[in-house]
């Protein structure tokens, strides 16, 4: 196994396996000798769960000064993940692979950049990385800055962590940062049942708001149970009879024509439509970014002006995004048993393949971890 001798200054000592760390005191600080490769799943192509490798002797690359290195216990099965690994992103991605998929993560801090204030080797964090990061979580150790991980509460298994931050983050951005709800506000959130729209209805319930939802049967009493107002079946009701009222937002994770219709005419005047279906990404794998990006930033304003000038109302796309005051807040509203994200089934990281094929074929609704032993 390759070994790298690092200086880190003020990081207390703590127990790791011999694989991990082996530390010596100096006067100025711990030299912490890091490894520098590990087993990681690429992605050396794009197409079915088949092209996942689990390779040994993978790079770990330096960290930069904001940088954190986790070992990693557990990561999540993003959708994301299965629409980059089947060519989600080509435009921006095909040039650098072979990639590293995962976004999530949930482990120890196994060293930091000289920076680095907030974290200590030994703590145990969990976070998510950007959409576009090229260096994904499935790997026996993850990199991510500062600011993308916090520390993980004590009450929740790695597995349970590793489920929550990418989505959570996703639904806290929308409801939070862009249209900045408050108490006494009613929030729709348009499939409740998957991660992220579950995420949402269980922050917009601890910031006091009035919810509904929509979702499967299967999924009603588990948001009625996490504090939603209203959950309504699609598949049973007239969703435009059964949502009474207008309301000041609407998130709306399935983003197909019938529910943006449905949810902006929903809203009142001066409140926020947002979808997680923007249209950068197909636009610029169809067309290229030179021409892709720009005529997605058109549909995107003028879908803004129009619906402004129509109904009142603010129309974003919506994404996840790094945001430390976000993931301090989740991380509060984990420990204290207000957000969770029930993982359906764990795989050993060995068998990628199969967690991957598994949520391709439909044959587990729920999240999917892998665990890294």
């Amino acid at each position: 196994m390759t070994m790298r001798l690092l200086r880190f200054n003020a990081l207390k000592s703590s127990n790791f396996d011999s694989e991990s760390v082996i530390c010596s005191s100096r006067k100025l600080g711990y030299y912490r000798s890091i490894v520098t490769t590990c087993r990681a799943v690429l992605l050396p192509r794009f197409g079915g769960p088949e092209v996942l490798e689990l390779r040994q002797n993978v790079n770990v690359p330096d960290l930069k000064p904001n940088e954190v290195l986790v070992r990693a216990r557990a990561v999540s099965v993003n959708p994301l993940d299965q629409r980059m690994r089947s060519g989600y992103g080509r435009s921006l991605f095909e040039p650098l692979l072979p990639l590293i998929l995962g976004r999530d993560v949930s482990g120890e801090v196994a060293a930091v950049g000289r920076s680095v204030r907030s974290h200590i080797v030994g703590q145990e964090v969990f976070g998510a990385l950007h959409p576009t990061a090229v260096r994904g979580t499935y790997a026996d150790y993850a990199i991510l800055s500062e600011d993308e991980v916090t520390r993980k509460p004590a009450s929740i298994s790695h597995a349970e962590a590793s489920a929550i931050p990418f989505a959570a983050l996703t639904a806290w951005r929308a409801l939070k940062s862009t249209a900045r709800i408050t108490k006494g506000q009613r929030v729709l959130v348009m499939g409740g049942g998957g991660a992220v729209g579950g995420s949402a209805v269980q922050i917009a319930v601890a910031a006091g708001c009035h919810v509904s939802t929509t979702c499967g049967s299967e999924s009603i009493d588990r948001l009625l149970a996490a504090g939603a107002d209203q959950a309504v079946d699609y598949t049973a009701e007239d969703l435009e009879v059964a949502l009474r009222g207008q309301f000041d937002a609407v998130l709306d994770t399935i983003g197909v024509p019938e529910t943006e219709r449905l949810g902006i005419n929903l809203l009142k005047r001066g409140g926020h439509y947002m979808t997680l279906q923007g249209e950068a990404a197909s636009l610029t794998d169809r067309y290229g970014l030179a021409i892709g990006l720009p005529t997605a930033t058109a549909i995107l304003l003028k879908k803004q002006l129009q619906y402004r000038y129509s109904h009142g109302i603010e129309y974003w796309w919506t994404y996840m995004r790094a945001d430390p005051e976000g993931l301090d807040e989740i991380g509060r509203l984990s420990e204290a048993g207000k957000l969770k994200i029930p993982v359906e089934k764990t795989f050993p990281i060995k068998q990628v393949r199969e967690a991957h094929e598994a949520k391709d074929k439909r044959q587990i609704p729920g999240k999917v971890v892998l665990e890294v032993d």
